[in-house]
């Protein structure tokens, strides 16, 4: 089913109408009803009854976001969120580590306690605890410095602001947080590449997939680097949008250069 991304837009934020000066465009813009007068929304192209949210040139016309716009504002926002998620996550196991580098020896000892009263339970159903993967982890955290697990913590820390800071900038679909995840998502793909090749799993794939796509997605959708014609083609078509928007509404031919 095909997502009629304007009229949903409108139904959760409101129409938007504007009042051309020129008579041509107005008079297609407005009509009269026996409840009033009524103005052609920018965005969805219903009619609106009241009067219009603001006048002036067709060329000084909002720039409503509406279709294609409308698509893509949505899938930075679903990938604003992912980011905020994740940088809060990181957050807090940049915490935990914090407050395990300043506890080392009581945590070791609660953790050698716990060991010691589930290892007869786990030899009961043939599972060697003493040569388990994950105990033997966890039990080489315990040997490292109290500076190397601070700078660990520091070092998740920067990453949690950097996830969070593209989670802004992508939510208000700002240029500069595009270039941002784009070059930060990017670098970390060998690492996530690597990971896989020691361990797999599924949400690995997903996680690595999803950065790929969105590496992509707002390279070419947003003309990076250069790409489709930069930034140039980018304010252009956006340009473009603007000066037609009312034409287009009022369905008047779009003027040629």
């Amino acid at each position: 089913m095909k997502i009629d991304w304007d009229r949903r837009t409108c139904a959760r934020k409101g129409h938007v109408t504007y009042a051309p000066d020129d008579p041509r465009l107005r008079v297609r813009l407005r009509a009269e009803t026996a409840h009033g007068e009524v103005w052609r929304c920018l965005r969805c192209g219903d009619f609106v009854l009241g009067a219009p949210h603001g006048s002036g040139p067709a060329s000084d016309a909002p720039l409503v976001p509406r279709g294609k716009v409308l698509r893509d504002l949505f899938i930075l926002r679903f990938l604003a969120i992912e980011r905020a998620v994740r940088g809060v996550f990181i957050v807090l196991v940049a915490l935990a580590v914090w407050k395990f580098s300043n506890s080392q020896d009581s945590v070791r000892r609660l953790f050698d306690e716990y060991l010691d009263v589930f290892r007869p339970v786990f030899r009961h159903f043939h599972y060697d605890l003493d040569h388990s993967p994950v105990v033997g982890t966890i039990q080489k955290t315990f040997g490292y410095k109290h500076s190397t697990l601070v700078l660990v913590a520091a070092l998740l820390l920067a990453y949690a602001l950097i996830e969070l800071v593209e989670a802004v900038g992508l939510w208000y679909a700002k240029r500069w947080a595009e270039y941002l995840t784009v070059v930060a998502t990017a670098a970390f793909l060998p690492l996530e590449i690597y990971e896989l090749t020691e361990h797999i799993s599924w949400l690995k794939i997903a996680t690595l997939v999803l950065n790929v796509l969105a590496v992509l997605y707002i390279a070419l959708a947003k003309r990076l680097f250069g790409l489709r014609g930069g930034r140039r083609a980018f304010d252009e078509e956006r340009h473009s949008a603007s000066l037609l928007e009312v034409e287009e509404s009022a369905g008047v031919p779009a003027r040629t250069a």
